[in-house]
């Protein structure tokens, strides 16, 4: 079984991000796993982590690659730091459906 980089709560979808500021490109990668077995989409943006532009980078790159409104994209946890928490807001199992689809189809192979 495949561990998910998300869950769904009574908001809609809590995601799991290992992002990586001052990169040389904008990219999702690939879902990873920390030594505690929790999973973590991987993510790289060349935005710099000040002032809050690496997350508003995030947001604006996953709410492209989603077909997602920005607005419904929150930093909930980890707003200054690599590991974050984000809620997508919205029907949960949807968004759950769409995500598994959209990282299924980005796997290699």
């Amino acid at each position: 079984m495949t561990a998910w980089p998300f869950e769904t709560v009574a908001e809609g979808l809590r995601l799991h991000v290992r992002l990586t500021p001052n990169a040389s490109r904008d990219a999702i990668g690939g879902v990873a796993m920390d030594a505690e077995q929790v999973a973590w989409l991987t993510a790289t943006v060349t935005s710099v982590p000040e002032n809050g532009r690496a997350n508003k980078a995030l947001i604006k790159m996953l709410s492209k690659s989603w077909k997602l409104p920005k607005s419904s994209i929150d930093v909930r946890s980890g707003a200054t730091q690599r590991r974050k928490t984000l809620l997508i807001a919205g029907d949960g199992a949807a968004l759950a459906a769409q995500l598994e689809d959209w990282l299924a189809q980005q796997a290699p192979g």
